[in-house]
C-alpha cells in the first residue's frame, strides 16, 4: 500500500483527551480517533492490527474444534430478566423500545443469548460436548469511560461457550479453552500472568484471568515472587499475621463524638491511626444480620466474606436497619454489646485499647479489647490484601501491580441453562441441565495492552504477528529519480512476494518519514537514499534496533522477512 493512498493521519503533538500511553499512541499514530466518550473510530492501520489479532485468535480456537458462530447484537429483554441478570447489571445496560413496544437490549455480552439457542436444537448427551465461539461488538454504557480503548462503551470481544454433560467434561473444555488463551497472548507478542479471579456477575465456581502488567491497568494482580502465587486483588488469600504490640489493657470509656462518623474523621479526633481504630460493618447474610470488624485503614473483601459464611446473597446494611441492629446511626456501629453473630479480620484479633463506635449516635468507645470486652464469632482473612502482607503459601511479601484484564475463562456450571432450561436427555434417559463454561477475550483490550509493554521515545514497536505491515519502504527524497525508481522497484518486488509492505511515497523530508515509521512502529524498514545513490546500497533496519545491515539486492530481503 502506498502512503499517499492510505488515510494515516499521524500527529506531533500528544492529544489532551489522552490519559494512557496506549491511548497517546494510537492517537498519534493515526491508529484511533475519538467520535464521543467511550467510542472510537478506527482507521485502516488500526483496523489492520484489529485484524491480525482476530486471525490468530480464530486460529487457536478453531485448532481446539471450536466453532464460529454470529449472535445478534439487540437482544429480547426478558431473556436477561429470566436469569436475574438484566436488574444486576442496571444502569450499565443499554435498553430501549422497539417499534412493536417490546422491550430490548444491546448486548453486553450473549451468555442469555447462546444459551437460549442451544435449548433449540440441541438434545441428547450424544450431541455434547459443544464449544462455539464469536467475534461480536458489545455495549455498555460505563459511566467513566477512560484510558482509550481500555474502557469503552462499544468495544470487541471474542465470547466462546462450552455445554458439557458433565463436571468432567467440562474440566476438558476449561484446559483445553485455557491453553488456547495462552498461546493466543503469546502469538500477539503480549506479557501476561494467568490469575485465580472472582466470576463476578456471571457467576460460577471457578474463574481465571488473563492479566497484562500496565502501569494504566484499572485491576490489580497480587504476586509473591518466591513462590508464584498469583490472584487478582478481589480473591487474593493472605496468611495470618500475629505480630500484635503488648499494651497494659485500659478502662473503657465513652466519649462524645458529635457528627464525627469517618475513619479520617475519628483518627484526626482522637489523634490515632485509622490501625487503631476498628470499624464495624453491618451485613445481610442471606436471611440474617451479621457484623464484620476490622482495624480502619482496610477495606472488608466481599469476594472472600462471602466464601467464607458460604451465603448466595451478602449486602451492605440499610440506614434504618443498622438503627434496628446497633440502636445508633451510620458511623456509630462497634461490637460490644452487639446481640448479632460477630465476624473478625486476623488483624482484629488480640488488638488492645482500640477506638470504637458505642452503638449510640454521636458516641464512641476507648480502650476498647478483644476478648474482654466483645467476642468473635470466629477470625478469617476477610480485607483486601495489601502491599507487603505476608503470602498464604510461603509467608513471604507479597507485591501487588496495576493491570489491564485482556481475557477471561469461568467454570459457570449451570447458572444459565437452569433458569433458561438448556437440558439433554442422559444415556439413562433422565433430563439433566447443561454444564457450561464461558471464556472471554477483550480484542480492542490486547493492542492496548501491547502498545503498553512495547515502545520508546519515538512510538510503538511491533511484533511481526500483529503489526500493521511488516515492512515499510522509505524513499528519502522521492524527487530523485534514482532513488525513486529503486524504491518502486522493492515495492513491487515485496508485493509480488506476498509481503505485506507500506511504501512512503510522501513529497516529505526524510526525518519526517522517519519519524512516522518509528511513531507507527512497523518491524521493519527498508532505507533507499543517500547510501543507495553512492554505493547501491539499502539500508534494511528492525524497529527495535536489534537489525541494521546493507543490502545489495532485493531477494536479500527474504532472509529477513520469511
Amino acid at each position: 500500500m502506498r502512503f499517499t493512498k492510505m488515510l494515516i493521519p499521524t500527529l506531533k503533538e500528544i492529544p489532551k483527551e489522552a490519559e494512557a500511553l496506549s491511548h497517546r499512541l494510537m492517537l498519534r499514530s493515526g491508529m484511533i480517533r475519538r467520535l464521543a466518550s467511550g467510542l472510537y473510530c478506527y482507521l485502516p492501520l488500526g483496523w489492520r492490527v484489529m485484524l491480525k489479532v482476530m486471525t490468530i485468535i480464530r486460529e487457536e480456537m478453531n485448532a481446539e474444534g471450536a466453532q464460529e458462530v454470529l449472535l445478534p447484537a439487540i437482544h429480547p429483554q426478558e431473556l436477561w430478566e429470566k436469569t436475574g441478570r438484566f436488574a444486576v447489571l442496571g444502569d450499565d445496560m443499554i435498553k430501549f423500545k422497539n417499534r412493536s413496544d417490546k422491550s430490548m437490549v444491546l448486548g453486553p455480552t450473549h451468555e442469555e443469548i447462546i444459551t437460549w439457542l442451544l435449548t433449540q436444537d440441541v438434545k441428547s448427551y450424544k450431541q455434547l460436548p459443544q464449544v462455539l465461539y464469536q467475534i461480536q461488538t458489545k455495549f455498555r454504557d460505563e459511566p467513566r469511560p477512560r484510558f482509550g480503548v481500555v474502557r469503552t462503551c462499544e468495544f470487541i470481544m471474542k465470547d466462546a461457550y462450552s455445554f458439557n454433560e458433565s463436571w468432567e467434561s467440562l474440566d476438558e473444555s476449561y484446559k483445553k479453552m485455557y491453553h488456547a488463551y495462552c498461546r493466543i497472548f503469546e502469538r500477539c507478542g503480549v506479557d501476561f500472568l494467568a490469575v485465580e479471579a472472582d466470576p463476578g456477575i456471571m457467576g460460577g465456581d471457578v474463574s481465571h484471568e488473563f492479566m497484562a502488567i500496565s502501569e494504566f491497568g484499572e485491576d490489580k494482580v497480587v504476586v509473591c515472587e518466591k513462590c508464584n502465587y498469583l490472584a487478582s486483588k478481589d480473591v487474593a488469600q493472605r496468611a495470618e499475621d500475629s505480630n500484635q504490640i503488648d499494651e497494659k489493657e485500659q478502662d473503657v470509656k465513652e466519649v462524645y463524638t458529635p457528627e464525627i462518623t469517618s475513619v479520617s474523621e475519628v483518627s484526626k479526633f482522637f489523634k490515632i491511626s485509622p490501625q487503631k481504630l476498628l470499624k464495624t460493618i453491618i451485613y445481610k447474610a442471606d436471611s440474617e444480620f451479621i457484623a464484620v470488624i476490622l482495624r480502619g485503614g482496610n477495606e472488608v473483601n466481599e469476594n472472600k466474606l462471602r466464601k467464607y459464611l458460604g451465603v448466595k446473597e451478602l449486602r451492605m446494611s440499610s440506614p434504618e436497619e443498622i438503627k434496628h441492629v446497633t440502636s445508633s446511626g451510620v458511623g456509630f456501629s462497634g461490637p460490644v454489646g452487639l446481640k448479632i453473630k460477630i465476624f473478625a479480620d486476623y488483624d482484629v484479633k488480640g488488638i488492645k485499647n482500640c477506638v470504637t463506635g458505642a452503638n449510640r449516635t454521636d458516641y464512641h468507645l476507648i480502650n476498647v479489647n478483644e476478648g474482654r470486652d466483645f467476642k468473635v464469632e470466629d477470625f478469617a482473612d476477610l480485607r483486601q490484601v495489601e502491599e507487603g502482607d505476608l503470602c498464604f503459601k510461603c509467608k513471604s511479601e507479597l507485591k501487588i501491580s496495576n493491570a489491564i484484564e485482556i481475557g477471561h475463562v469461568f467454570k459457570l456450571g449451570t447458572r444459565y441453562s437452569d433458569p433458561l432450561g438448556a437440558v439433554f436427555v442422559d444415556d439413562n434417559g433422565k433430563e439433566r441441565n447443561m454444564i457450561m463454561g464461558c471464556y472471554g477475550i477483550g480484542v480492542n483490550r490486547i493492542i492496548a495492552a501491547y502498545i503498553e509493554q512495547n515502545y520508546d521515545q519515538k512510538g510503538i514497536i511491533w511484533s511481526k504477528g500483529i503489526a500493521p505491515f511488516e515492512v515499510v519502504v522509505i524513499a528519502t527524497n522521492i524527487e530523485d529519480e534514482t532513488i525513486a525508481k529503486k524504491a518502486e522497484q522493492v515495492y513491487k518486488y515485496l508485493l509480488q512476494e506476498g509481503i505485506e509492505v507500506l511504501y512512503d511515497d510522501r513529497l516529505l523530508r526524510a526525518g519526517a518519514k522517519f519519524n512516522d515509521a518509528d511513531l507507527i512502529g512497523i518491524s521493519y524498514q527498508v532505507v533507499i537514499g543517500t547510501k543507495y545513490l553512492k554505493e547501491k546500497k539499502m539500508e534494511f533496519r528492525s524497529r527495535n534496533k536489534e537489525i541494521l545491515v546493507d543490502l545489495n539486492k532485493e531477494e536479500q530481503l527474504l532472509q529477513y522477512l520469511k
